[in-house]
């Protein structure tokens, strides 16, 4: 699978989730084929794309989500969605302003869409510090939710907070910290919680019996070139995949999606 964005060349940081008898992919939809943009402004005044697809494999552009948030010049970047009880809720990493170099406050916005296509109701989330980036939430057995996030002030180490119901929030602190990552991806699939990160040589691969205290396998996955950069990671049918961005020029990108693997040896893998 291989999936271009058709208006601007470069789609990052994807999800996916059901929608009835198809799938609904979320990314950032960076403005790489947009000429005369100076820096990194390219990365920056992005929209969030949407494809969708009957099978998880074959992929049409679905046009932009609506976001309904106050302000001019925002970035929208990374979006994380789940449906429950009906409800689509999107936590969304939201930055004030088109820039051209990194560096920037950033917050994690909670919204909510009864359609999956228009989202409003937003609320940020008050976590450890104003520069985060990089939700994914996950249920857990008792009926509460895990949230994970970049905190960019500590050197891109993984926080967590945890909620009752998606809306109220407790920040916890560092879930991980042996290196700098971004884009936490947690999942739970043959009796294990795993984390996946990306250290920019490819993911970084840990696991857990509680989603609390984390082990890391040796190396990385999907480290070839091109590499695979900030993922999701989809069962189906007992089987589990994970769909990831990777550079195919100086700015444009595509999303792929890889099968994953669980050797003998507990070790997590692709193919």
């Amino acid at each position: 699978m291989r999936y271009v964005d058709p208006v601007f060349a470069g789609p990052t940081d994807p999800t996916v989730v059901r929608d009835g008898d198809r799938r609904l992919m979320y990314y950032t939809s960076r403005r790489a084929n947009v000429p005369g943009l100076p820096g990194h402004s390219w990365v920056f005044g992005t929209p969030i794309g949407m494809a969708e697809s009957p099978d998880g494999v074959t992929w049409s552009y679905a046009g932009d989500a609506v976001i309904d948030i106050p302000g001019e010049d925002l970035t929208f970047w990374a979006p994380e969605v789940v449906v429950h009880d009906g409800l689509g809720h999107m936590f969304l990493t939201v930055i004030p302003g088109i820039h051209t170099d990194w560096g920037h406050d950033g917050a994690i916005v909670h919204l909510t869409s009864t359609d999956l296509r228009t989202w409003g109701d937003p609320r940020p989330l008050r976590l450890a510090t104003d520069r985060v980036i990089d939700a994914c939430v996950l249920r857990l057995p008792d009926g509460t939710w895990r949230l994970w996030y970049n905190e960019e002030t500590s050197g891109k180490n993984t926080y967590y907070a945890d909620s009752p119901d998606l809306f109220t929030w407790t920040d916890h602190g560092r879930a991980i910290a042996d290196q700098p990552g971004e884009g936490p991806n947690v999942f739970h699939w043959r009796d294990r919680y795993w984390m996946i990160t990306d250290v920019w040589q490819g993911l970084a691969v840990y696991h857990s019996p509680d989603a609390l205290t984390w082990t890391r396998q040796p190396g990385t996955i999907l480290a070839a070139d091109p590499r695979g950069h900030h993922a999701d990671v989809v069962i189906d049918g007992g089987r589990a995949f994970v769909y990831y961005f990777t550079p195919t020029g100086d700015r444009t990108s595509e999303i792929r999606r890889a099968e994953l693997v669980l050797a003998d040896t507990g070790t997590l893998t692709t193919r």
